[in-house]
């Protein structure tokens, strides 16, 4: 799952998943640990149902909720607006935009 999740990063590939029984689509920004020490990726999601996903489409999901992980050939040009390089909710970045 990690090297997925790093090579979407760095080729700006879409991911799907299931996450708390949702479809999602995302365009990752960041991977790292959270301040709990759990691994999570900081995303946009484009498309896809969930929790407040029309309300803020920036989530940070930790990859231990992450279901059915796909590599997606749909890419992405450059970071949504809103992204700041240095998540702050991140101790340890492994890789990001």
């Amino acid at each position: 799952m990690n090297q997925t999740i790093i090579t979407a990063i760095k080729e700006k590939k879409c991911l799907s998943f299931m996450y708390d029984d949702h479809p999602r689509v995302v365009e990752p920004h960041c991977y790292g640990l959270t301040r709990k020490d759990k691994e999570a990726i900081r995303c946009y999601q484009i498309r896809g149902t969930g929790k407040k996903t029309n309300e803020n489409p920036w989530h940070l999901m930790t990859l231990e909720k992450i279901v059915s992980l796909q590599l997606l050939q749909e890419t992405f040009s450059k970071p949504r607006v809103g992204y700041k390089k240095g998540d702050e909710h991140m101790t340890t970045i492994f890789c990001e935009l």
